[in-house]
């Protein structure tokens, strides 16, 4: 497993292509554009048995997780604990496949015309929420339209000026301005799920999660567990299990004791120094994949002295990123000090700062700080955040910086990061896919994820710029010129890309780890 590679997006631009020659409809199955159909499910079809290697015995899966969910709303939460329990909810228009291409889902065929600005979804037949009404294209755009007011990711819709529903399978999206990437903005993770218009306009769509998924809803103990059962009338492959039980455990070595002990059946995450153990173990299956995502520190812009460039850039060159690593994640990460990791066609080999303490000080010198003190803000329910902060503390030590490690909930800990209560904090941003996921929402002045408060006028044009090139050479050159402005002005200081540690028992079949962490539940079973 490993990020969009250059083929699967010249995949996606040959789509556009197609579009753009006459209009087509547009099959991300097959990018020639000949076949412009995805052929909908029989609904009298029997829905689809596992083969018989993989014969389902039913029964309800015991996942191990290891934070609360914050709210069981797709279109407002931010928790990556909350979408491993959404992504078994809720399906999206499209959906990345295995190897992160767009592929249908709730739609089953689209096209653009030829200016690109027009977008035409065609909904598959048959499909109906887990409350027993029937899927339409009202829902999308009342889905759509709830994000884009109130969602925590309305930017993925900044390309789009209005949504409309001509008839019930029909979805128009008119926009503003092309957007290359809109099939990935619409359907790379459960932030962007389709829910009921009935939901949204009783105002339940998070007290009583109501989607077109595999899995529904039956019940969420906060501290404790969340319950799912098999949604029987699921319009896609499976379920084969009767359900699912994720419980809440924040202790990594109690999650893999758990585990060995068969009181859970998969965890969500290994403690890197385990892995050998477990790989030896004959009753664990241990997976280790290359992910997309990236760990790093970030300095509130709005607080004195971290509003001065020079101060975190003194703060960037104390570190030494390879040893954070180390600490934090053993031999399954890979230190980086830009956003995407180097396995990415959108990959920026640009690493200016090193380890270099003298340097450090001289910028401190220069901007005039002293015997400075940092609130470092980091979560328990993401151990590695603590062990990286124990040794920044160590390495700022060395220059004269002290920190306070302040432990959070990680409930507390978005609580706070929304209210810009910190002087910085540690964490990591998962499922990219799109260039644009590592950059624009964290660094344009209006990014909704800028908690730190940056604002520079160029990342700002080159940002803007690049959500709307449709030459894959010349996008890749404006997010290379925004990456290494956001790197020189340290909006955040970049760690590492760490591999994804997942674990399950033997009888755990017909499931496997995702590059975007995607936990896909659909298609399991328990053998």
């Amino acid at each position: 497993m490993r990020w969009r590679s250059p083929l699967a997006l010249l995949a996606l631009l040959a789509l556009i292509a197609a579009a753009c020659d006459g209009g087509e409809a547009v099959d991300v199955d097959d990018p020639t554009g000949e076949d412009v159909t995805d052929e909908a499910p029989d609904d009298d079809a029997e829905p689809d048995e596992p083969a018989d290697d993989e014969a389902a015995t039913g029964g309800t899966l015991i996942a191990a997780i290891g934070g609360d969910p914050d709210q069981l709303d797709p279109h407002t939460t931010t928790s990556s604990f909350a979408f491993t329990v959404l992504e078994n909810v809720y399906d999206t228009l499209v959906q990345p496949g295995d190897d992160l291409t767009p592929e249908p889902a709730l739609a089953e065929s689209w096209e653009t015309s030829e200016d690109l600005l027009t977008w035409t979804f065609t909904l598959r037949d048959g499909v109906t929420f887990h409350g027993g009404s029937d899927l339409t294209a009202e829902d999308v755009v009342a889905s759509f339209e709830r994000i884009a007011e109130e969602g925590a990711n309305a930017f993925r819709l900044d390309a789009v000026d209005s949504f409309e529903a001509p008839d019930d399978t029909t979805v128009v999206m008119e926009l503003n301005r092309p957007a290359p990437n809109l099939l990935d903005q619409i359907g790379a993770f459960k932030g962007m799920a389709i829910v009921s218009a009935e939901a949204i306009e009783n105002g339940t769509v998070g007290d009583e999660p109501n989607g077109t998924g595999p899995f529904s809803y039956v019940s969420f103990s906060p501290g404790d567990s969340v319950v799912l059962e098999a949604n029987p009338d699921y319009w896609g492959e499976g379920p084969f299990l009767d359900g699912i039980e994720f419980q809440v455990i924040p202790d990594e070595s109690v999650k893999v004791t758990n585990l060995e002990t068969g009181e859970v059946d998969w965890i969500d995450s290994v403690p890197p120094q385990q892995i050998e153990q477990l790989e030896a173990d004959p009753d664990i299956e241990m997976s280790q994949v290359a992910g997309n995502d990236y760990w790093y520190l970030s300095l509130n812009n709005a607080r004195e002295p971290f509003d001065d460039v020079d101060v975190r850039r003194a703060i960037a060159f104390a570190l030494n990123i390879d040893d954070i690593t180390e600490a934090a994640n053993f031999d399954a990460a890979t230190p980086n000090e830009t956003a995407i990791p180097e396995t990415s066609f959108w990959f920026l080999d640009y690493a200016p700062y090193g380890h270099d303490p003298d340097q450090a000080q001289q910028l401190l010198e220069d901007a005039g700080v002293s015997d400075l003190t940092i609130d470092l803000m980091v979560t328990n329910e993401f151990p590695e955040t603590v062990t990286a902060a124990q040794v920044i503390s160590s390495q700022l030590g060395e220059v004269g910086i002290e920190v306070d490690i302040r432990i959070e909930d990680f409930s507390t800990w978005l609580a706070e990061q929304g209210e810009g209560n910190f002087d910085a904090f540690a964490l990591g941003w998962l499922g990219n896919i799109d260039p644009d996921d590592f950059y624009y929402a964290q660094h344009h002045s209006e990014g909704v994820n800028n908690f730190q408060g940056f604002a520079d006028d160029e990342v700002d044009e080159l940002l803007d710029a690049a959500r709307e090139e449709t030459d894959e050479d010349a996008r890749k050159e404006l997010y290379d010129q925004a990456a290494t402005r956001i790197v020189d002005l340290a909006s955040y200081i970049y760690f590492y890309n760490p591999d994804i540690l997942e674990a399950w028992s033997p009888e755990v079949q017909g499931y496997e780890t995702r590059p975007d962490i995607a936990t896909r539940f659909a298609t399991t079973s328990l053998g």
